[in-house]
């Protein structure tokens, strides 16, 4: 992709991303995460519509009527992008590839991001930290992460979770939420970095993966290529044993992912490359809410 298609690629998914996040995201954004960087500040009685999980409750038994807590933004929120670059996001057999979705998904959260004026950075990551990207407010910051999620070419194909999480860990000092973006092909446990990140952040999954890679379709002989290491393998998927193989090996994995992150009491949500990721962010905003 030469200079002027990324710019105009970059032009597309900005407009497409940016009335996402103002018409549908903004508010929803701030609701899910508006417990990072709020600070007490007083009471007040309740009113209809408060949520009542800020009701102060030794005020309330004092003057025997509710009164709730009223926070104020105590600093802006800081949020990260951990964006996998492997080999295996350039795969795609629907309507786009997983990069090109999890591409549009980093700009939404980033327009949303920024009209909730919150600083964000990236970390581009494969089986080592590609690029690092500090934390900065505005639309040309915005832009130029966009430019780079579009014309990044990383130097490995391979994927390393554990080390991207463990670097957010080291370079993020100050507590910030951190969105996961992978398709989670990777063979290492990573539990334990990961619920280490989480406590010290709020550290939030996003699987993009293609309906493909979960389903193989009865097509005779497949030559198939690993995007990560190179090697090719010739499968007959007119095989009902392989083909079942393909579907246990997807379903153990997936096992695995969901309890990895539910030991680490990370929040998560999976979206398939032919599907709406808006009403996937949706719902993963409305869980936090």
């Amino acid at each position: 992709m030469d200079t002027s298609d990324i710019l105009k690629r970059v032009r597309q998914i900005e407009i497409k991303t940016r009335g996402l996040s103002s018409n549908i995201f903004a508010g929803e954004y701030h609701s899910a995460f508006k417990g990072r960087g709020m600070a007490f500040s007083e009471v007040r009685e309740y009113q209809y519509g408060d949520d009542i999980r800020d009701i102060e409750w030794n005020v309330t038994a004092r003057f025997n009527k509710p009164y709730i807590k009223v926070f104020e933004e105590e600093r802006e929120l800081t949020v990260m992008l951990l964006v996998d670059v492997s080999g295996s996001l350039n795969f795609g057999t629907m309507t786009q590839t997983k990069r090109d979705m999890l591409t549009e998904i980093a700009a939404t959260l980033a327009f949303s991001a920024i009209q909730n004026n919150d600083k964000i950075g990236v970390i581009f990551f494969s089986d080592r930290i590609e690029k690092f990207i500090p934390p900065k407010k505005g639309r040309k910051h915005i832009l130029y992460i966009i430019r780079e999620l579009l014309g990044f070419t990383p130097e490995s194909r391979k994927t390393d979770i554990k080390g991207a999480v463990e670097y957010l860990t080291q370079v993020i000092k100050r507590r910030c939420t951190a969105f996961l973006l992978s398709d989670f092909i990777d063979g290492q446990d990573f539990r334990q970095p990961l619920t280490i990140a989480n406590r010290k952040h709020d550290v939030v999954a996003i699987q993009v993966y293609d309906r493909r890679v979960a389903e193989l379709p009865n097509v005779g002989l497949m030559r198939m290529r690993d995007a990560e290491s190179g090697r090719e393998m010739i499968i007959d998927t007119a095989s009902a044993q392989v083909r079942k193989a393909h579907a246990q090996w997807w379903r153990h994995m997936n096992e695995r992912l969901k309890d990895t992150f539910t030991r680490s009491n990370v929040d998560a949500v999976s979206v398939r490359t032919d599907q709406d990721y808006v009403s996937a962010l949706k719902t993963l905003f409305a869980q936090r809410s």
